[in-house]
């Protein structure tokens, strides 16, 4: 067992004894290489998890045209495409480019950041169950952008307030859970403790306004990208281009961070100063997501699930539950525009009827030693 272990842990940090030729790829990888100035470049890519990046990719892109196509104006494909380069009817234009086509990138990239987020803090934590939604971090996220909403005594633009919320109730939980770390349920524990408070906390800002500001700022709270502002998505999407060259770079370490502490730390990884990487960069994704839409958190549960389930075990999904996660939040959304039309349903409340099951299947089915 321990040879193995040692074999998998030198897999996994590139540590092989014997060099292997540039052009030697593995079993199902393939290599690229290209000549520097100096030094021969190699990229090792894993055959599945290009597949599997594709087919999210694929599956996306024909969820984004039937969301652009369904809703209280139906649409044709042979009007969407003309539409989305300009050359569509005035009506289609319209109901395209200035109604359905932001909202969709708004889905798509809250979904893609929570997701990211969920697979960053599941890893660091060693639990499934440790998304931001579960740890308290969408809470307080909430609770900090609700109070610059509605105006209760404070002026600072909801995205800003939104990250500081989402930093305040990560340091809540970690401090409640000193001793353990990100480990055990004690984490998981003190996590939906501060989620309470800050959840209360919202309905306390609520109870204090006139009911129809109270009425206008509830759905937020639940989730919607009816209340998104430009200026948050242009912000999430500046975030969310960083955060993923961010995780992708920091891919290989979270892979070796599956380990115990002590064997990531003799293969090179600097344990302590990739894990506030990591804290940090899914408190930014969380927050700049609920600045946007407000607590979606069940999408950082489900995405990451499966893009799990397609993918190897060796690494750590990321640029896959980003897209799992895009792919979740869009037909959440779709699904909420057209089930009860005219009426609409929340995302928030479409991603939580889901991923209820969901969280319970994750508690009942027999765990794994690591996510």
């Amino acid at each position: 067992m321990a040879s193995k272990t040692t074999a998998t842990s030198e897999y996994l940090s590139g540590a092989t004894s014997q060099p292997r030729p540039v052009n030697d790829a593995p079993p199902g990888y393939w290599c690229l290489a290209w000549q520097g100035r100096e030094n021969i470049y190699s990229v090792l890519l894993e055959r599945r998890a290009v597949a599997v990046n594709l087919g999210l990719l694929l599956a996306l892109l024909i969820a984004g045209v039937a969301y652009l196509s369904f809703g209280s104006v139906p649409l044709s494909v042979s009007e969407v495409i003309p539409a989305l380069v300009g050359r569509g009817d005035m009506m289609a234009t319209f109901m395209v480019s200035e109604l359905r086509l932001p909202r969709l990138a708004a889905a798509c990239l809250t979904g893609a950041a929570f997701a990211l987020a969920g697979v960053l803090m599941q890893t660091l934590a060693g639990n499934r169950l440790a998304t931001p939604g579960i740890i308290g971090i969408d809470n307080g996220a909430t609770a900090f952008a609700i109070a610059s909403v509605i105006g209760v005594g404070v002026t600072i633009a909801p995205p800003a307030m939104a990250l500081a919320g989402a930093a305040t109730a990560a340091a809540i939980t970690f401090g409640l859970s000193a001793g353990s770390g990100t480990q055990g349920y004690r984490f998981i524990v003190a996590g939906i403790g501060v989620g309470a408070v800050f959840g209360a906390l919202t309905q306390f800002y609520l109870a204090r306004v006139p009911i129809d500001t109270a009425n206008a700022a509830y759905p937020w709270t639940v989730g919607t990208l009816n209340a998104r502002s430009p200026g948050a998505v242009s912000l999430l999407a500046a975030g969310l281009s960083v955060g993923v060259v961010l995780a992708m770079g920091l891919a290989r370490s979270l892979s070796i961070l599956r380990f115990r502490d002590a064997v990531a730390s003799g293969l090179g990884v600097k344990v302590k100063a990739c894990r506030i990487q990591v804290l940090a960069l899914s408190v930014v994704l969380t927050g700049l997501a609920v600045a946007v839409a407000g607590p979606v958190g069940m999408v950082a549960l489900i995405g990451p699930e499966i893009a799990r389930s397609l993918s190897s075990s060796r690494h750590v999904p990321v640029l896959a539950a980003a897209l799992a996660g895009a792919l979740v939040m869009v037909l959440a959304d779709l699904a909420g525009r057209t089930l009860l039309a005219p009426i609409e349903i929340p995302v928030g409340i479409v991603t939580a009827v889901v991923g209820g099951p969901w969280l319970l299947w994750i508690l009942m089915r027999p765990q794994r030693s690591r996510p």
